[in-house]
């Protein structure tokens, strides 16, 4: 990358995939000054028509740009438009890149990247007191960008994590120590153990650690532990946890039972009727479809605590489209809910003589009543009440979808969100920025919300070197 001078004053041109990227990105500059070139308002210009989410955004940011326009005189545009910021302050100013005669980089062809690379290099020649950074989101202009010497960089400011750091595990396990003490043993903290409703809780005083977050685990060892709780309230000095119920034995869920301390989170956070959003990450193989299910039946036709089941993902291929499909909302679903139909085999499997009940047209008309497999696109306006929402593919929707799918939520409403930021299918999307990453960061310190990264593959051995291999 180029080496950028640091000046007293900073100039960031945005590339339209910015504004695009995100319609905000105006107001994350703080003080500095933001530059919106012609070539940009050209091409979003462009992009306006039309009922795609990007023609959405190119109308919201057109009308952003007006509000702000029309509240100043044509003098002041001239001198910088102040961007507001909450409380009524301003900080930074927009400007507008106009030069009518501009002559293009004489050994590169006339296209809007490069108009856009040409409009900056003249404004870096026209400001020598201040440092002009180019914002992209395209990494082969940031390439161009480098190679003639025009300071560059990506748009992180949506990222939910940095690249240093990885997503939440939801869990943290305290290897026992010599003398049997337990995780308490490696806190400075004084515990009180007491009885309500037949539940137990541990109440901590003292330094409590900095990296714990409300709905996460804590254990004392992955496989075979002896204390297992999640923390329900928590400061700096005290902490409140609840310890977890073992679905390892006869407590299973729907017939199935957890192998490990975080499979047995999973279905502890899936049965818990104060979690109202579960997002569990994990590899291929690690059961998240399956415990979801099984939660979900357990809840809607047992405990009848749900009305109905809504199974939704987004309709990503791995590779080519396979093109238009006939049929109804759910004939067209149907290729993308494998998942569904793999893991409904399994949960109905006779033990004894392998024999699925699946197959059988009674129990297909009794899931088929209370099971709705639907389109993620057709979802906005929707209320869900009395309903288990299972988001599949997670990592594959956008902050923005994912949002439109959790404001979904209704009266007695819960939602699940499964996927692995490993495998991301949509096209500019990374483990940093997709939704799933989004929706861990932001409701880690809600009290309602609880995640849990999976680690052992249950599907098969070759799908664990797979895994581990590829």
């Amino acid at each position: 990358m180029v080496r950028l001078d640091k000046k007293a004053k900073r100039l960031y041109v945005l590339d339209t995939n910015v504004l695009l990227h995100d319609p905000t990105a105006l107001y994350q500059f703080e003080e500095h000054e933001v530059v919106i070139p012609m070539t940009v308002l050209e091409e979003l210009d462009k992009h306006k028509n039309g009922l795609r989410e990007i023609a959405r955004t190119a109308r919201q940011i057109s009308r952003t740009l007006s509000d702000l326009t029309n509240q100043v005189t044509f003098d002041e545009i001239q001198k910088g438009i102040p961007i507001p910021r909450a409380g009524g302050a301003t900080l930074g100013k927009l400007r507008f890149l106009c030069y009518p005669e501009l002559e293009p980089l004489e050994h590169l062809a006339e296209s809007p990247d490069n108009v856009l690379l040409a409009e900056t290099c003249r404004l870096r020649d026209e400001r020598p007191d201040a440092s002009v950074i180019l914002v992209t989101k395209d990494i082969n202009l940031r390439v161009k960008a480098t190679a003639l010497n025009v300071p560059v960089e990506d748009y992180l400011t949506d990222r939910a994590f940095s690249d240093s750091d990885v997503m939440l595990e939801g869990v943290r396990i305290y290897p026992d120590v010599e003398g049997g003490s337990g995780p308490w043993g490696q806190m400075e903290v004084e515990v009180e153990v007491e009885r309500v409703d037949h539940r137990t809780f541990y109440r901590l005083d003292g330094r409590i650690p900095s990296d714990w977050h409300l709905g996460m685990l804590v254990s004392d060892c992955e496989n075979g532990a002896s204390f297992e709780a999640i923390v329900r309230e928590l400061s700096p000095t005290q902490a409140r946890l609840q310890l977890l119920t073992n679905y390892r034995h006869k407590d299973g869920v729907w017939g199935v039972h957890a192998h490990d301390s975080r499979q047995n989170f999973a279905l502890n956070l899936l049965m818990d009727d104060d979690i109202d959003l579960v997002t569990i990450a994990g590899s291929a193989g690690t059961g998240k479809t399956f415990m979801t299910l099984a939660a979900a039946f357990q809840q809607t036709l047992d405990a009848k605590r749900f009305e109905r089941i809504v199974f939704t993902r987004a309709p990503i291929s791995m590779s080519e489209d396979i093109g238009f499909l006939p049929g109804t909302e759910e004939e067209k679903m149907s290729p993308w809910m494998g998942a569904f139909h793999d893991n409904m085999d399994n949960l109905l499997r006779d033990e004894h003589d392998g024999s699925t009940s699946w197959s059988q047209d009674a129990t297909r008309s009794l899931i088929g009543s209370r099971v709705q497999i639907r389109a993620p696109g057709f979802m906005r306006g929707r209320t869900l009440n009395d309903t288990f929402l299972i988001i599949d593919e997670a990592q594959n929707f956008t902050p923005k979808q994912l949002k439109t799918l959790l404001t979904r939520a209704g009266r007695n409403t819960k939602i699940i969100c499964l996927g692995n930021v490993g495998q991301i299918d949509t096209p500019y999307l990374t483990a940093n920025t997709c939704g799933m990453a989004a929706v861990v960061q932001r409701f880690s310190n809600w009290a309602h919300a609880g995640h849990v990264t999976l680690r052992s593959v249950e599907r098969s051995r070759l799908a664990l070197a797979g895994e581990e291999l590829m």
